[in-house]
């Protein structure tokens, strides 16, 4: 540890998917120029092999029942085991990563003179299914947001479009991925074969946040195509279409052959911070078509990187241009953004002046 760097607290409770990834990459990345507190809950998604993935200067704290309840009494004494650590370790910034850590570290540290950060990773009245819960989110939002020492950090510019509706204070920094890392494991991986149909394919949980019931009108829409989920979820039963195979889980190593293998991947979800999933496929050169909504439509400018969509008609119809004639021109552009934007030594410079100027 050194004594002249800066110390942060970075507090994630869910410690899972792509906010694991994220909070991980952060971590490591700003190890070297701030001494690193992580504050967690482990989830059934978290790996087991977390800590090998976490440099070993990183100071793990884990705190368990760390979720919201609807025992106010387990959610104050969440909040006292934020403060007491925070009294303990006298951090210079506190970074709250998602919306539970976000609640409950705004609460825990309204009162505090110290500079804090908020990430939402996609804010969740926007992922959800619209519900009576997601009012009382966005609502919770707002009136978080005016608490004064907090300053919302977003991970694209249309999402930081939506935080400037809740708060004032506002930024944003582009999710970037680790390009060594990822070229790495794509040179160890033998492409596996799709080539019997053109197919196209997403990537993740199958629930309401990534639209099943839009993915399969599309797929009804193309019948010549073979389409891929890779994931599984709750809501598979949508997933009813002929030609959509689902593939269940699958290690990031085969997940990566069988994009490589593919010809076009979708992502027609209802809101994003940035996926990097999406990020991983432009890099990888697939043509990419999304929806036209947060994170997605940061990334993905239609016609000149992608395709942005805002109809399964308008997926149908792109995925059929794109069976007539390739469109390696979009692909290229979407590969040098990537290289210029969406990788984490970008990122880690924007970082590191962020925080330097807290």
């Amino acid at each position: 540890m050194n004594k002249n760097n800066k110390k942060i607290l970075m507090i994630c409770e869910s410690f899972g998917g792509g906010v694991f990834a994220y909070v991980t990459q952060l971590c490591n990345d700003m190890v070297d120029n701030f001494d690193i507190y992580l504050v967690y809950s482990t989830r059934p998604q978290t790996p087991k092999n977390y800590k090998e993935i976490l440099d070993p200067r990183i100071h793990l704290i884990e705190i368990e029942h760390f979720d919201v309840s609807v025992n106010m009494i387990k959610n104050v004494r969440v909040i006292k085991k934020l403060r007491r650590i925070e009294q303990r370790i006298k951090p210079d910034i506190i970074h709250l990563h998602s919306s539970i850590a976000g609640g409950m570290g705004r609460l825990a540290f309204k009162n505090s003179e110290i500079p804090v950060v908020y990430t939402p990773h996609g804010y969740s009245f926007i992922l959800m299914r619209p519900s009576v819960k997601t009012k009382a989110y966005k609502l919770m939002e707002k009136i978080l947001g005016s608490i004064s020492n907090s300053i919302t950090l977003t991970c694209s510019e249309s999402e930081d479009e939506v935080a400037g509706k809740l708060t004032k204070r506002h930024t944003y920094i582009e999710t970037g991925i680790d390009l060594k890392r990822l070229s790495q494991s794509l040179s160890k991986i033998e492409t596996q074969d799709n080539k019997e149909k053109f197919t196209v394919f997403t990537l993740g949980r199958i629930t309401g946040q990534k639209q099943p019931e839009v993915f399969n009108k599309i797929a009804l829409l193309v019948p010549e195509a073979k389409f891929l989920w890779i994931g599984d979820g709750e809501d598979r039963k949508i997933l009813t279409a002929p030609n959509i195979v689902i593939t269940g889980w699958k290690g990031r190593n085969e997940a990566l052959a069988i994009a490589k293998g593919a010809d076009a991947y979708v992502l027609c979800s209802r809101g994003e911070a940035i996926a990097e999933s999406l990020i991983e496929n432009m890099y990888i050169k697939k043509v990419t078509l999304v929806s036209n909504v947060m994170g997605n439509k940061s990334v993905i400018q239609d016609g000149v990187n992608g395709y942005v969509c805002d109809t399964p008609e308008d997926y149908a119809k792109r995925i059929k241009e794109i069976m007539h004639s390739y469109p390696n021109n979009l692909v290229n552009n979407a590969y040098k953004d990537v290289k210029t934007i969406y990788n984490s030594d970008v990122m880690k410079i924007k970082y590191i002046d962020f925080y330097e100027r807290l």
